[in-house]
């Protein structure tokens, strides 16, 4: 009979013992509390409850593991200490109205997988060395005040999956490094000023749903190499300073259900025989 009473005992009492973090994690959820008005959240926290009562904190063996804060009504900055949630894999603060940059500290957090900063008031430049992020599959940006140009380091996530950074103030060229992201299946770039021709290695990228460059300053010929996106559904080229011709066999992608070209300098030609990309 004892041994059952300690079973049961141990049943409730688990939970409680391993939903301890660390005080470095939780310092750093309450420093983010107080720097983004925390008391006028739409579900705000009471940092005097244990964190597992905390709406958007998700703890997996006494670390926390994601923060989704999504629609929160967030407003302020984020603080440099979000850098000691050093376990984190998710961080989601999208629709809120953050501030301020991007802390630099947030690409110490090496476990990161997801960063979703979408529709705040976000300034500054996308930190110089978020290529340390090795494991990022997410990066989600767009309609922010974002300005400069895409990191060099950003072509060396090789794990990205979705990079969207549309509806900043973005400039710069695409590099040919972008060949590099062979896992993406969303790159949106659209309404920025990014500017130059577009680089062949885009047809490299051959995992992409979607391909959102419209809005910019692009110029030149449309690759043909794009011909070799074949899961490709969405392609936004429109409202840029493009020219030339675009090869049929992009037009006939086999799941290729929006293309828009519009609104470019020149009348887009049809190229009968295209030139595919070298392997």
């Amino acid at each position: 009979m004892k041994n059952l009473i300690v079973l049961v005992a141990l049943f409730f009492i688990a939970p409680l013992v391993s939903a301890q973090i660390s005080d470095l994690e939780k310092n750093a959820l309450v420093d983010l509390y107080k720097s983004t008005n925390g008391n006028e959240w739409n579900t705000p926290w009471n940092i005097n409850e244990n964190v597992t009562s905390w709406h958007g904190v998700t703890i997996k063996n006494n670390k926390v593991v994601e923060l989704n804060l999504s629609m929160n009504n967030l407003n302020g900055t984020i603080p440099s200490s979000i850098k000691n949630l050093i376990n984190l894999k998710v961080l989601n603060l999208g629709f809120n109205k953050i501030n301020g940059t991007i802390p630099t500290e947030i690409t110490l957090i090496k476990s990161l997988e997801s960063i979703q900063l979408f529709m705040n008031q976000i300034e500054g430049v996308i930190p110089s060395n978020i290529g340390n992020l090795a494991s990022l599959k997410e990066l989600v940006l767009f309609n922010n005040l974002i300005s400069g140009v895409l990191p060099n380091s950003i072509y060396d996530l090789t794990n990205l999956e979705v990079l969207q950074v549309s509806s900043n103030k973005l400039s710069g060229v695409i590099s040919e490094k972008i060949g590099n992201l062979s896992k993406l299946n969303t790159l949106s770039f659209f309404d920025n000023s990014m500017y130059g021709k577009l680089p062949s290695q885009l047809g490299k990228l051959t995992n992409l749903n979607e391909l959102a460059l419209a809005n910019n300053l692009f110029e030149g010929s449309i690759p043909s190499e794009l011909s070799n996106l074949i899961k490709l559904e969405i392609l936004l080229l429109n409202d840029n300073r493009l020219s030339g011709t675009v090869s049929e066999s992009i037009k006939s992608l086999p799941l290729l259900t929006i293309l828009d070209f519009n609104n470019n300098p020149k009348t887009i030609e049809i190229l009968a025989n295209p030139v595919s990309i070298s392997q």
